[in-house]
């Protein structure tokens, strides 16, 4: 397996546009996270990086909802990398990551910021692209890599879950949706009996996932301090003692 940390450089989104068939990708996230919006509580949702900031996350009943991205654009609210957040520890109730985990050097550093500012049972929403599906098999065919979206490291949704496994998070949801290739040019239309078709039969096909996960800390239990570290000796047989000898040899 390849180490998650990389730096090669492509092209990076900064608006679903840039992906082929962005605003179908767009509009299949939106409607997963939809379902998940309302049962999200507290005060602050981070929106970590541009594609992120555009997602509609009117449904949630978190008033405070911030947009960081490297990137100066009209919904950007901090101007900030999404691996060095400027905000203190468990101060956040909810992070929502679209697609940033491919387009990153180090996504461990990403998800360890996200797990750093969350508060305890807060939510993290991930959203990727499958490596096994028709979209993970167009990334084999040549001169792909400079484009998106295969110029970016396409992650399994197992290997996600299990860095999510290792900080402390609980799986919720795991989805998967696009049954499609998403290749420049191709009419999706043409090909709604086959993604029909993936979608009952072959849903790990998927070529988009997203991750509902919640951070858990176990509570940390005292240890009472043990006052009679050496107990007193008693014998087993009642009323015995000790019978002193003398020394034979003087």
């Amino acid at each position: 397996m390849k180490p998650a940390l990389s730096f090669r450089s492509g092209p990076k989104p900064l608006t679903w546009s840039d992906f082929p068939h962005g605003d179908y990708i767009k509009v299949g996230l939106e409607r997963r996270m939809k379902a998940w919006l309302p049962r999200m509580f507290g005060y602050h949702l981070l929106k970590l990086g541009s594609l992120s900031g555009q997602l509609d996350t009117s449904k949630c009943v978190i008033p405070h909802q911030v947009n960081v991205s490297p990137h100066q654009c009209k919904k950007t609210s901090v101007v900030a990398e999404i691996d060095e957040l400027p905000f203190s520890e468990h101060s956040v109730d909810v992070c929502v990551l679209a697609h940033s985990l491919e387009y990153e050097s180090d996504p461990h550093h990403i998800l360890r910021e996200a797990h750093r500012t969350l508060i305890p049972g807060g939510y993290l929403v991930i959203s990727g692209f499958n490596p096994f599906s028709l979209c993970g098999l167009a990334n084999l065919l040549p001169f792909s890599s400079q484009k998106l979206p295969w110029s970016g490291r396409f992650f399994t949704p197992a290997r996600v879950k299990d860095w999510l496994d290792l900080l402390g998070f609980e799986i919720l949801s795991d989805e998967r949706f696009v049954y499609a290739s998403l290749a420049r040019g191709s009419r999706l239309s043409r090909f709604a009996p086959w993604r029909r078709f993936c979608r009952h039969y072959l849903k790990p096909m998927g070529s988009c996932y997203m991750l509902v996960a919640r951070k858990r800390v176990a509570p940390l239990t005292p240890i009472k301090p043990k006052w009679h570290a050496r107990p007193k000796w008693a014998p087993a047989v009642k009323n015995a003692g000790l019978r002193q000898t003398r020394d034979k040899s003087n």
